[in-house]
């Protein structure tokens, strides 16, 4: 039982550089196709608000502080521009007048699924010059690593629907 662990332990360290260097192949990529990729209007930081209150709809502002690792001010001031910018609203609790849910408008909806869609394209063209082999595997790898980290994958009718 421990051989097994040793070697898998093994694989995992020759397996780590390969994929910093995929990592940085990404970045590269993202950078070469700045003007494609952008997220513009919004910071890095507002466009992680946005993934998060898609994914988890009528979040408050502690959970969402919690996700960030982010002091309260600092993600209300984050949700004010959002809010400013008409991707966001804010929904007052049913229960607690104190509570606040956080929802995406129409149109942070929708530019989270331009964003979306447009990485999805230049993934699309780099993965159709990949085996089908090849694309299984990254796939499941990616998967499993995503899991690994502590975001589960989402289940690919939500992509859909974003």
């Amino acid at each position: 039982m421990r051989e097994a662990h040793a070697s898998h332990g093994q694989h995992t360290s020759r397996s780590a550089p390969e994929i910093g260097e995929v990592l940085e192949l990404l970045e590269i990529a993202w950078e070469h196709n700045r003007g494609t990729l952008s997220t513009a209007p919004l910071s890095s930081i507002q466009t992680r608000v946005m993934y998060i209150i898609d994914r988890e709809p009528g979040i408050n502002l502690s959970t969402l502080g919690r996700h960030l690792s982010a002091a309260a001010p600092s993600v209300t001031r984050l949700c004010d521009r959002l809010q400013a910018a008409g991707f966001l609203r804010r929904i007052p609790h049913v229960e607690d007048r104190r509570a606040t849910k956080l929802e995406l408008t129409e149109a942070g909806s929708t530019h989270l699924h331009g964003i979306r869609h447009r990485r999805e394209q230049v993934l699309r063209q780099a993965m159709e010059r990949m085996s089908p082999d090849a694309q299984h595997a990254l796939v499941s790898g990616l998967g499993a690593l995503c899991d690994a980290v502590g975001e589960p994958t989402r289940h690919p009718a939500h992509r859909e629907s974003a």
